[in-house]
């Protein structure tokens, strides 16, 4: 087994931050990710300095570090919205976001880039997408914004990896942005990883158009749906229409040493046999 390969899952964080290491360690994880507040709210009341230093006791005893653990923000900031005072909200959100994760001694946060709505142009949507990650990093140290590909679902963006990439360009700060793929996603968006020669097509595609330097961390999905039907669909591992190769590959690919792949899988009761799956065939 390679310890250098940290997979685990989107645990829960009911109770309080603190207990998602707890529950990460149950499932045999070595990497997790959690919601740092409630993904459906606005609001969130501040961490106290007592929940704060049990996550971090957890996380150490659990062996956890930082590069392991990686958060998702709140599903309802769009960081490309089309009308200023809803983007300035999402933005505030997401500094605060990634605020506790600075607080919790986090290093990256993981979002959905954001979306048009069908009211500004997809390159305006971008840039409002970049000039909001640079507003945020100017306004927090240490945590690196981390954008999820999506499946293109609506009018999502970030289907594309030149939407990525052009995200990333007008970035100030690269050296704080970076790319999670998740598979599912990939995969309804339009990038075929059935078979070991679309999988090494895809990703040097991936390299080729963003590159590898960016890969912060991986959301192992299996997608319920069929190949490029843009519509965002999980499953768990080998019961979707991606199948199994995908996963062989990427356990076993130069890239995925070093960041944190995490399961969004289905069904949480067979997590742990997932996780021991990817773990035995790692290379």
């Amino acid at each position: 087994m390679n310890s250098k390969r940290w997979v685990g899952a989107h645990v829960s964080a009911q109770g309080g931050v603190a207990n998602a290491p707890i529950n990460a360690a149950k499932i045999g994880a070595t990497a997790f990710a959690l919601f740092t507040k409630n993904q459906r709210r606005w609001q969130a009341a501040p961490l106290d300095d007592k929940e704060i230093e049990t996550f971090k006791q957890n996380c150490h005893l659990n062996g956890f570090s930082a590069a392991q653990v990686l958060p998702h923000d709140s599903y309802l900031i769009n960081l490309g919205h089309p009308e200023p005072e809803l983007l300035a909200k999402s933005r505030d959100a997401f500094v605060d976001e990634m605020r506790r994760c600075q607080q919790l001694g986090l290093s990256l946060l993981n979002f959905h880039p954001g979306s048009h709505l069908r009211k500004i142009s997809e390159s305006l949507c971008l840039r409002n997408i970049s000039d909001s990650i640079n507003f945020a990093l100017d306004s927090t140290e240490g945590v690196t914004a981390v954008i999820e590909n999506t499946a293109g679902q609506g009018s999502n963006l970030g289907h594309q990896f030149e939407h990525l990439a052009q995200i990333i360009h007008h970035v100030e700060d690269k050296s704080r942005v970076g790319i999670c793929i998740d598979t599912c996603h990939m995969f309804a968006a339009g990038y075929d990883i059935r078979t070991a020669e679309t999988c090494e097509s895809s990703f040097n595609l991936f390299d080729e158009i963003v590159g590898f330097q960016y890969l912060k961390g991986m959301h192992l999905n299996d997608c319920k749906t069929a190949f490029s039907s843009r519509v965002d669909r999980h499953d768990s591992l080998g019961y979707g229409s991606i199948g199994k190769v995908a996963f062989e590959f990427i356990m076993q690919h130069p890239a995925t040493t070093s960041i944190p792949l995490i399961l969004e899988t289905i069904r949480p009761d067979i997590w742990p046999d997932e996780i021991r799956w990817l773990q035995s065939i790692s290379r």
